[in-house]
């Protein structure tokens, strides 16, 4: 077995270090589950314009928390119509491929959560949307989300 004295390794690291210092950096690839959010939150996007959603806004919610990667807001004009979209977004989720979304609030239909795993859309109705404010929660001043999932204290 051969064993190397303290300075060698040390001369051995310094020389692997020089090497990674010259080397150009490479480009770091996008994941293709970035690519396969995008696509989701498109289709939904126009899912949403197609049933004339109102005052439609995504929110990136990656790194920031993880219970989902983004976030729609949208608005219905009244709660018959908040149902109504809250059923084309279910049934776009369906041809996209999703696992059926689970659906929160469809009785009342002052807001309707569908949850598509790594997309949330909120349908809400003008005041409801109001009172809550969900882009102010959720929107670009809020804290990143420490590894461990928990709060930061």
């Amino acid at each position: 077995m051969c064993r190397r004295r303290p300075q060698e390794t040390e001369a051995l690291t310094t020389a692997a270090r020089s090497r990674a210092a010259r080397r150009p950096p490479q480009p770091v690839p996008v994941p293709q589950e970035d690519e396969r959010i995008k696509a989701i939150v498109k289709s939904l996007l126009a899912c949403l314009d197609d049933a004339k959603a109102e005052d439609v806004t995504p929110i990136n919610l990656a790194g920031k928390t993880s219970i989902a990667d983004a976030m729609i807001v949208a608005t219905g004009r009244s709660t018959t119509h908040v149902g109504a979209i809250a059923d084309r977004v279910i049934r776009a989720c369906k041809d996209a491929g999703l696992d059926t979304p689970r659906v929160e609030g469809i009785p009342a239909c002052d807001w309707v959560l569908v949850d598509a795993g790594d997309v949330l859309v909120h349908i809400f109705r003008p005041e409801v949307r109001e009172f809550y404010n969900l882009e102010k929660l959720w929107g670009g001043n809020r804290p990143v989300e420490p590894a461990g999932g928990g709060l930061a204290h």
